[in-house]
Order: C-alpha cells, then structure tokens, then sequence
C-alpha cells in the first residue's frame, strides 16, 4: 500500500509452483537465444481474471465480500498450458505469452465481472484468455525470432492443474518487479 491509502489490485488464478518451475526453465532456454526482451519473473505468472487498477485499500475487501457467494460451488477451473503467442499481434509484437485453455473460466470470469461491477467497476470488452506473460518487446524481434517462439509453442504442453480459488492479490512495484501479496482468497468449490 502507498501513502494515499491505495492499492495496485487484480483478481486472478494461482498457478501451482511444479508448473511455474517447469515454464521457468523453459523460460531460461527461450531467454539464452532469444533477443532482448524483459522476461517476468515465475513468481509473478498467474492468469489474471480482473484488473481492478489502484483502488482505495478497502475495495478488495469489499469485492471479496460480493463475489465470494457467486463464485463458490463454480469450480475448480481446470487448466492446462499450452501453445504460444504475441500481443498484439506476431506481426507486431509487444508482449509474448505462454497460452492454454482452462474449463469451466467462463462462470467464474462472469461471477467476478458482475460482482466487479456492483462494485463500480467498468465491464471488460475483451474475452478473456488464457495467457502467462513470459516478456515485453522494448524493441521488435526479427522476424526469424518471432517464428522460432511460436515453432516452440506448438510443441509446448503441460499437464492440467486445477484451481480451486479465485485470489485478490495486491501488486506492490519495487525495482526488481511487482511484489504480489495475497489479500483475499475465495474458494470456488
């Protein structure tokens, strides 16, 4: 929390420290032969359902109380990672990204925009997908770098894990990255 009684908020789901520690050495492979890039860090990936922004530190709080009751009994959220990808775009990449699918999200992203937004909040006109950032492109990567990403992506797939609460977590920005602290936690079963 800052000084002005703030807080940098998200609701998101955990990913288990056997997957992060696998990914991690992917991550490793991917960051000795690809160019630059700010790779993130594995105690960062998580799969964000909600980004709430800088709130009053109340609001977790307050959103943990209406979604608890809507989101209990919808889950576990089956996840498995998969595949590769960009955002934008691979034609012009800012951001790469592990993805994956995960069973049974759509209720809980439904229970956590509706909830968000008895609490204020602005729906999300995106879909929701699954992706773990693995890093931000300060400068583009060439085009041979880009394929070689999505080539290890289409060979890239991890055993399924399942996710049996939604998380309120805090981000703090230090110099070495965001700290994430679990605030709130809601059982999905």
């Amino acid at each position: 929390m800052n000084n002005s009684g703030l807080v940098r908020a998200f609701v998101a789901l955990e990913i288990p420290a056997e997957i992060r520690s696998h990914l991690n050495e992917i991550q490793a492979a991917w960051r000795s032969r690809l160019p630059r890039a700010r790779w993130t860090r594995p105690e960062g990936w998580h799969l964000t359902l909600k980004f709430l922004g800088e709130v009053d530190q109340r609001v977790p709080g307050k959103l943990a109380e209406v979604l608890a009751p809507r989101i209990r009994g919808l889950g576990p959220v089956s996840v498995r990672l998969a595949g590769t990808g960009f955002y934008p775009t691979a034609v012009r990449p800012r951001v790469a990204w592990v993805g994956g699918t995960a069973v049974g999200v759509d209720a809980v992203v439904a229970a956590v925009e509706y909830s968000a937004g008895l609490c204020g909040f602005p729906h999300e006109r995106r879909a929701w997908s699954v992706h773990v950032t693995q890093a931000r492109l300060k400068e583009r990567w060439p085009r041979s770098a880009v394929e070689s990403f999505l080539g290890d992506g289409e060979k890239l797939e991890f055993e399924p894990f399942d996710c049996g609460e939604a998380v309120i977590f805090k981000s703090d920005l230090q110099p070495g990255g965001a700290v994430y602290t679990a605030l709130e936690r809601l059982p999905l079963e």
